[in-house]
């Protein structure tokens, strides 16, 4: 059977979180994603999508992004065409990121963070943040493919505590083999 086996083809990560309360700074996370290349699959990224910016070949997007988390629903969504990245990819890293300005934050200080990844109407996992309360940022997917063959998705939250620009750099470096 694996031989028709499509894999994970295409990916919709949705973030959502209430509003900070009347009179306190805006709450702002972002999702990000970093794309490995075959020959370095642990080491730097290839390219990082995040706010304002999308994958060069057009198969990483943002399609909301909010500042503030008063959107209707999900306030972000990052929509990953894995099907369509090119094979020099072997993975592709997506993490979730508060934003230290204007006020520090950790997860535990987030109203109501949600987390959905789904392809197509299938859902593939769903969470709180509840397991990283104090941490800056986290992952919380990774998707990986061998050589040509399809993307699997592997699910899991893992916490950082580091800035968004340093979290983007070594955000790859965990989870290695």
């Amino acid at each position: 059977m694996n031989a028709i086996n499509k894999g994970t083809r295409k990916v919709e990560i949705s973030l959502k979180w209430d509003p900070s309360p009347a009179g306190q700074p805006p709450t702002d996370l972002d999702i990000v994603a970093a794309t490995y290349l075959t020959s370095d699959p642990y080491g730097d990224p290839a390219y990082v999508v995040h706010f304002d910016s999308r994958s060069p070949d057009g198969t990483i997007y943002l399609n909301r992004d909010s500042k503030d988390g008063k959107g209707f629903g999900w306030d972000e969504v990052l929509t990953v065409e894995l099907d369509r990245l090119d094979s020099r990819y072997a993975r592709v890293l997506v993490g979730v990121v508060i934003q230290q300005r204007p006020a520090e934050r950790t997860f535990v200080s987030v109203i109501k963070p949600a987390l959905r990844i789904r392809e197509g109407y299938a859902v593939m996992a769903e969470d709180d943040f509840g397991g990283v309360l104090g941490s800056t940022a986290a992952t919380v997917a990774e998707f990986v493919r061998e050589g040509s063959s399809t993307w699997e998705f592997r699910a899991g939250i893992r916490g950082f505590e580091d800035d968004p620009a340093t979290f983007t750099a070594v955000m790859g470096r965990a989870g290695q083999p």
